[in-house]
C-alpha cells in the first residue's frame, strides 16, 4: 500500500532537487516567478487586515482570525508555483549543502525574489489595497495603520531579528510539510498549522511586511520608508535567514543528507 506522504529523508531529497532546478531557472521565469509571490503573501495579509478589522477583543481571538486567514497567501505561492524569498533560503541551502544548487546560484536566488517579491507586494499594496479602495475607511484604514505602526515603532534590531528567526523557522516546516504530502488537500493543512502559528505567535516574515508596512504608509502611518527598510526589513531578513537556512536546511541536511 503507497503511502501519500515522503519520509523526511525523501522529502529532503525532493527539496533539494528543487534547488537544483531553481539554481538554472531562467532569470525571466525567476523575476515574473518573485512578482507573483509576494502578489500572494499580499493577498493573504490583506485578507488578514479585512477579516480582522474592528475585532480587537479578546486579544487572542483577534489575533488567530489574523492568523487563520493569512495562510492562503503561502497556499497559493506553493500549489499554483512561484518563487518566496523565505521559501528559497531553505531550498537554496539545503541544494547548496547537497552539491546541487552552487553558491552563486543561491545568492542571485535570494536576491532577486527578495526585490521582486517586494515589487509584487507594492503592487497589491498600493494598486489593489489603496487605489482599489480595499482601505479606505475604517474600521480597515485604522487597522492597516495599527499593523504598519507596531512593526516599526519601538522594535529593537534584536527583537526583529528573533522575531525574524521563529516565523522562518515555521515558514519553511510549512514548506516541508507541503513538500512532504503527495495531495493537494495534505499540502494545505501542512502549510496552514505552521503559518497560522507564525502569524498568531506575533513573529516576523519580510515579505509580509513588505505589503503591511507600506499599506500602513499609504493610509497615513506616521513612518518613512527609510524605517521601513532599516528598522524592520534588513533585521527580519536577517532573521529569517537564520530561521530557514540554520534551523531547517542545515540540521536536516546533516540529519538526513549528510553521508
Amino acid at each position: 500500500m503507497s503511502s501519500s506522504f515522503k519520509s523526511p529523508v525523501d522529502t529532503a531529497k525532493a527539496i533539494a532537487n528543487t534547488a537544483g532546478a531553481k539554481n538554472s531557472a531562467k532569470m525571466t521565469n525567476v523575476i515574473l516567478l518573485s512578482f507573483l509571490a509576494g502578489a500572494y503573501i499580499a493577498f493573504g495579509g490583506l485578507l488578514a487586515i479585512v477579516a480582522s478589522a474592528g475585532f480587537n477583543e479578546p486579544v487572542g481571538l483577534s489575533k488567530f482570525i489574523f492568523g487563520a486567514v493569512f495562510p492562503v497567501g503561502l497556499i497559493i505561492v506553493v500549489l499554483a508555483g512561484s518563487e518566496l524569498f523565505t521559501g528559497n533560503v531553505m531550498f537554496m541551502t539545503l541544494g547548496v549543502l547537497d552539491g546541487k544548487a552552487s553558491v552563486g546560484g543561491l545568492a542571485k536566488n535570494w536576491v532577486v525574489s527578495w526585490i521582486f517579491n517586494f515589487v509584487g507586494a507594492l503592487f497589491v499594496a498600493y494598486v489593489l489595497a489603496y487605489m482599489g479602495g480595499i482601505v479606505a475607511k475604517d474600521p480597515f484604514t485604522t487597522k492597516a495603520v495599527a499593523v504598519a505602526t507596531g512593526k516599526v515603532v519601538g522594535m529593537t534590531w534584536t527583537t526583529a531579528i528573533i522575531k525574524g528567526i521563529g516565523c522562518n523557522w515555521l515558514v519553511c516546516l510549512a514548506v516541508w510539510l507541503a513538500n512532504a504530502s503527495d495531495d493537494i488537500a495534505g499540502k494545505i493543512l501542512g502549510i496552514w498549522f505552521p503559518i497560522m502559528a507564525f502569524v498568531c505567535i506575533g513573529f516576523e516574515h519580510s515579505v509580509a511586511n513588505m505589503f503591511f508596512i507600506p499599506l500602513g504608509l499609504f493610509c497615513g502611518a506616521k513612518i518613512s520608508w527609510y524605517y521601513i527598510i532599516t528598522a524592520n526589513l534588513i533585521p527580519v531578513t536577517i532573521g529569517n535567514i537564520i530561521g530557514g537556512a540554520v534551523f531547517v536546511a542545515c540540521i536536516y541536511w546533516y540529519t538526513y543528507l549528510k553521508e
